[in-house]
């Protein structure tokens, strides 16, 4: 029996990427904290899901498989790049209210503390932390990027997290010791 492949239509490419590619563009500027960088990886990640579209199993949501691809294509660009020092500052976005220029000064020297403390954890810690709170993926999309059980998902969210307290504790940081981490 012949296998049929899927292939993807200049119409259907233009259209994933529309729909994704500001996203992808974000996780990659996020990991890397270069444009530059990011440019390119948004662009080898979209070159690999037209060449890999007859991979992708059309019964699953295709967002878990998009950014298992951004997530690989960014380790081996970083890894290519030597670029160690993933996460450098601190998201700050437009939702939050402030009472003051003073208040909004302190949520971005607490986020800078924060994402500090997250570049001295593993880079299995960093991306899980990452995954799970920046981009705000649920535990069994990451498990599916990541290609890992969910129970193991689940273990490292609840290892990084309880690195990340020991760090704040250790450098007497305690707002982040609170559970809402």
């Amino acid at each position: 029996m012949k296998k049929v492949e899927f292939q993807l239509s200049k119409h259907e490419a233009e259209q994933l990427f529309r729909e994704y590619g500001e996203y992808v563009y974000r996780t990659a500027l996020f990991l890397t904290r270069s444009r530059t960088h990011a440019d390119d990886i948004v662009q080898e990640t979209f070159v690999r899901i037209y060449t890999k579209f007859h991979t992708y199993d059309k019964a699953k949501p295709i967002k878990p498989w998009i950014y298992k691809i951004t997530i690989n294509v960014t380790r081996n660009y970083l890894k290519k790049q030597k670029i160690y020092n993933l996460f450098k500052a601190g998201k700050l976005t437009n939702d939050h209210s402030y009472d003051s220029l003073e208040s909004v000064y302190l949520h971005k020297a607490e986020l800078n503390e924060l994402w500090e403390l997250v570049n001295k954890l593993s880079q299995k810690s960093r991306e899980i932390l990452i995954l799970h709170y920046y981009l705000e993926l649920t535990l069994p999309e990451i498990a599916e990027i990541l290609d890992v059980p969910l129970g193991t998902c689940k273990s490292r969210l609840h290892t990084a997290l309880t690195q990340l307290r020991k760090k704040a504790k250790e450098e007497h940081l305690f707002y982040f010791m609170e559970d809402s981490v």
